[in-house]
């Protein structure tokens, strides 16, 4: 099956998910309705495509809440992992721990909620990721690198997430 029928065949269902589990409050359902979360807009499946993507969308507020979703789209899909934590157990290997994740990296942290969260390295000690200050954003090694949300867990590799 070619990386075009999957990413329609994962868009179809996300729809059809959508509408047999409505959002829970109406503020939601205006910030879906107006937000940027089509699988069609994903990035290329690399790494200089997934820093790309977030590069493409700093300071939008489209993806607050679904770090995971943001991760998946820059890397060009959609749906793999239920959340931050799901990514972390399923993925390997694991590094954790380790502050130095080459570029593209999935970085990882153990934060409230039960969700936990997730961005990607660049390689330069920082990471481009959701809910830095409440949008998209870098965050740099001279802002506190891997430790601005506290509790970092470690790294897995870059790639299109799989199971």
């Amino acid at each position: 099956m070619s990386r075009t029928v999957k990413s329609l065949t994962v868009a179809a269902l996300a729809a059809a998910a959508l509408t047999l589990v409505p959002l829970t409050s109406e503020a939601t359902t205006t910030e879906a309705a107006t937000s940027d979360l089509s699988v069609l807009s994903a990035g290329d499946g690399t790494v200089s495509g997934a820093i790309e993507w977030f590069q493409n969308r700093n300071g939008s507020s489209a993806y607050e809440g679904m770090c995971e979703k943001a991760v998946e789209n820059a890397y060009g899909t959609t749906g793999v992992w239920s959340s931050a934590n799901a990514h972390w157990e399923g993925a390997s290997p694991k590094h954790a721990g380790d502050h130095n994740p080459p570029r593209g990296a999935f970085v990882y942290w153990n934060i409230g909620g039960g969700y936990g969260h997730v961005g990607i390295s660049d390689g330069a000690g920082g990471f481009w990721s959701t809910s830095v200050n409440n949008k998209i954003g870098h965050v740099t090694k001279a802002m506190g690198g891997y430790d601005y949300f506290g509790k970092y867990r470690g790294w897995t590799p870059a790639a299109v997430p799989s199971r």
